[in-house]
């Protein structure tokens, strides 16, 4: 999860700056800290070890009755606490993306949050990715507005969706790439054997949107929420049997040619935000010819990686066939998703 860590309450210092804003917002706010001293938080530091981003995260059941409605589920997802320092990173996609999987993981039908007026930023960072205004909170003398998402449903918008999968009529594919790009890009797919210091603060690395770029001419026939399997290949000297691993899943947003963009300077400004590659890279890539641009969304990693001989001898990946872009059948999709313990993400 890059730099963001899990920690007690307890093992956070209150008295960090981060916290000021929190204690004018909410009164009382130290006692309900101290209160909270066994239990986790996700907390990210920044290079002097200061706080820049916050979340607490509670499960609850049945009944939420100090919202206006309320809210009645089976299991709900509170996101108790959540405030980032931002810093042009895209971090707070990041923090979105542990809410996410924390919903997943805990099989819960609706999460929501809190969150006053004045915090423009993160109302449209919530709303982005699928939380609606649902109700009020008063707390105290002040109102805070309540944004809610069903977790258990999907409408057909991959970014609201997330990180729910509608497999229902989408193609499914396998998709390589380089080792040296594959964990920058794919944070919480890092193999054990890497080294986690390649994982940086930096806005490919953070954010929900990946770019990737290629020259494969089969990725043209990606469409909008088409499956994309991320297939890691061997490193350099190893044998790809057992080190080339499935390791993610991703959504389709869009593909474009480069004859889709008038100048290199167009398509390094559609790329630059969500793509590993710097702009020396992209030039390459231009100056090639006939390169393509993958936008997708990154919505789960696989819990169980998935080496190539399994792929191919339990799964059925056709070995003679072209594994920079593959297609996958529906059942071939399904038992990689089961092996690869993410079947939760799937609709």
């Amino acid at each position: 999860m890059n730099n963001i860590e899990h920690r007690t309450f307890a093992e956070i210092d209150l008295q960090d700056p981060f916290f000021q804003s929190l204690r004018d917002d909410y009164d009382g706010f130290d006692d309900w800290f101290g209160r909270k001293h066994d239990q986790d938080a996700f907390v990210q530091y920044d290079d002097n070890h200061e706080i820049i981003g916050f979340l607490y995260l509670k499960v609850e059941e049945n009944l939420v009755d100090d919202i206006v409605p309320n809210i009645q589920a089976k299991k709900i997802l509170k996101v108790g606490t959540f405030k980032i320092e931002a810093h042009g990173t895209k971090m707070g996609e990041q923090f979105i993306k542990i809410i996410s999987d924390y919903a997943v993981s805990e099989q819960v039908d609706v999460c929501y949050v809190t969150i006053f007026d004045k915090h423009a930023s993160l109302i449209n960072l919530v709303q982005q990715f699928g939380f609606n205004f649902y109700g009020t909170k008063e707390n105290g003398s002040k109102k805070e507005n309540v944004y809610l998402k069903h977790m258990k449903m999907t409408t057909g918008n991959i970014n609201k969706d997330f990180p729910l999968v509608n497999s229902c009529h989408a193609n499914k594919y396998l998709l390589s790439i380089y080792p040296k790009y594959h964990s920058v890009m794919f944070p919480d797919s890092i193999l054990t054997t890497e080294n986690k210091k390649i994982i940086k603060d930096v806005s490919y690395t953070n954010s929900i949107h990946k770019i990737y770029v290629c020259t494969m001419s089969q990725v043209e026939d990606f469409k909008y929420g088409d499956i994309v399997v991320v297939y890691r290949t061997a490193e350099y000297g190893k044998n790809a049997e057992y080190s080339s691993v499935a390791t993610s899943i991703c959504v389709v947003e869009e593909v474009k040619k480069q004859s889709e963009f008038s100048s290199f300077d167009k398509f390094y400004e559609y790329a630059c935000k969500y793509s590993v590659f710097d702009r020396d890279d992209l030039r390459k890539w231009y100056n090639k010819g006939g390169c393509k641009a993958i936008k997708m969304t990154y919505n789960g990693a696989f819990k169980k990686r998935i080496v190539r001989h399994e792929l191919a001898e339990k799964i059925g990946l056709d070995r003679d066939e072209y594994w920079g872009c593959m297609k996958l059948t529906d059942d071939q999709f399904r038992q990689i998703v089961t092996i690869g313990d993410v079947a939760g993400l799937i609709c």
